[in-house]
């Protein structure tokens, strides 16, 4: 059963057509607070994994679903911590690190949406960020078939690195050409991915992709993978790339 933290989801039409909500994902013994949104038409869904403390308030997350929604892409912006554990987070930060806890978060978060009858017929994709891109990446590869597509933006793809050679899904990873420490990290582990994946370096970047343009690059490219791998019933593989986005 879906629980509303304010007002009705809204629908018109079938379920296919615009659905929008707050909800309650039940997980053991706590709930997790959700914002889902479907476009008309969604040739998909995209779940977030947020990390070193961010939220689905955070505006950078709040934009680049925007961008996907305009692009056809259903968004379900979530916390995979309660309050309680955030605000235990937000004292010490060991719960964001925890790789392995955000992951069981994430998958049984996962099936509850795959069970919901909103996203029945659709694919589903991960955006990750920061910590969340592990979380996100160990998700996938336990899921597997379950997800379609994964992108990780300024993520932390090494500290899921057991995960990466069983990633099956379509992995999309963009990195800012300033993020030093991170892009590193990440050309490190697209080496171990075996799955179609791409590496996006988007230059003069900076972690939290803070300069004028450069989240909405990150938005674009995201939005194209998802469009590609969520909305095709066979995708083929395509080539490995990495590239630097002008």
């Amino acid at each position: 059963m879906v629980k509303i933290l304010s007002k009705p989801p809204k629908r018109l039409g079938n379920p296919e057509s615009l659905f929008s909500g707050v909800v309650r994902i039940p997980i053991d013994s706590i709930e997790l607070e959700a914002e889902w949104i479907m476009p008309p038409g969604a040739k998909g869904i995209s779940i977030f994994a947020h990390g070193s403390g961010s939220s689905r308030h955070s505006r950078r997350n709040q934009f680049v679903a925007a961008i996907l929604r305009e692009a056809g892409i259903g968004t379900v912006l979530m916390d995979l911590l309660s309050r309680e554990e955030e605000r235990r987070d937000s004292l010490d930060g060991s719960m964001r690190f925890d790789i392995e806890f955000l992951t069981e978060r994430l998958i049984a978060a996962t099936r509850w949406i795959q069970s919901h009858p909103v996203a029945q017929e659709h694919r589903i994709g991960y955006f990750g960020a920061s910590t969340g891109g592990a979380a996100a990446i160990a998700a996938a590869s336990i899921l597997d078939g379950a997800v379609s597509a994964v992108v990780s933006r300024g993520g932390r793809p090494d500290l899921a690195w057991e995960h990466l050679p069983l990633v099956m899904a379509p992995t999309l990873l963009i990195v800012g050409q300033r993020d030093a420490a991170v892009l590193k990290l990440n050309e490190e582990a697209y080496q171990c991915l075996r799955c179609p994946k791409k590496m996006a370096v988007i230059p003069g970047a900076t972690h939290l992709f803070e300069e004028p343009g450069a989240l909405e690059k990150v938005a674009n490219l995201a939005a194209g993978w998802f469009q590609h791998h969520l909305s095709v019933i066979n995708p083929t593989t395509e080539l490995t790339q990495h590239t630097s986005i002008p």
